[in-house]
């Protein structure tokens, strides 16, 4: 089954497919930015500055998804030496941080008007700033290990040390007492955010996940021209 993941198996659909995300992600980002700014309501507290919520929350949605994603791909990868998959984390971890930092920076501007504050070192916070670090250290190790097969390990320690900190990012907000609010949206029970402002989210972290998917598609086939130019099937 995991031939079909070796790269010289894939480059021939990955190498065509950025130009339909691109036009997914052109579309479903006008929709959702129509939805986010026009069509739903101000909040009755926050006013307009709930707002910041249909960029800040898919962030961190997405950084966090990515991460649990390239701790998945690596410990997989080591542990059936499927070197694709370490390749497929590493392309996909450079769109993680930027989404992590869009979500600290954005949080920061929506604590402003809400908390009276830039920056607080509240739970959800700081363990979010944890994880922007982890991702730097991942990013860092392909650097300064690339052309050595120990990069496999580094990066796999790296990402099975950080996931201990996605849980904690998740249950902060209930396991101690923050300025953050507790989640909004629930899976397993009734969410409380209205649907109003539910739609236009899913739309937004619809949009993010495609331009995620973008980002890694053009990382993933630079990697694949690179391995192809040298005439490996490997890093």
């Amino acid at each position: 089954m995991f031939e079909y993941f070796k790269p010289n198996k894939i480059f021939s659909i990955t190498s065509k497919a950025p130009k339909y995300v691109l036009f997914l992600f052109i579309v479903t980002l006008t929709v959702g930015l129509s939805e986010a700014l026009i069509f739903s309501p101000e909040d009755y507290k926050q006013s307009h500055s709930v707002r910041i919520m249909y960029v800040h929350v898919p962030a961190a949605w997405i950084s966090l998804g990515i991460f649990s994603t390239l701790t998945f791909l690596s410990i997989t990868g080591y542990i059936f030496k499927i070197i694709n998959f370490f390749l497929i984390a590493k392309s996909l971890a450079p769109s993680g941080l930027v989404f992590n930092i869009v979500a600290l920076v954005t949080g920061s501007i929506w604590g402003k008007p809400t908390w009276g504050t830039w920056w607080a070192w509240d739970a959800r916070i700081t363990s979010m700033l944890i994880l922007a670090l982890f991702y730097i250290m991942y990013i860092v190790a392909w650097r300064i290990y690339e052309k050595n097969n120990k990069a496999f390990q580094i990066t796999s320690i790296i990402t099975i040390l950080g996931i201990v900190n996605v849980p904690i990012i998740k249950y902060s907000v209930d396991w101690w007492n923050t300025l953050h609010q507790p989640a909004s949206i629930n899976i397993l029970s009734k969410s409380t955010i209205h649907v109003s402002m539910l739609f236009p989210l899913l739309i937004m972290t619809a949009a993010f996940a495609l331009f995620s998917l973008l980002i890694f598609l053009m990382k993933y086939n630079t990697e694949l021209i690179k391995i192809k130019n040298k005439g490996l099937d490997r890093l």
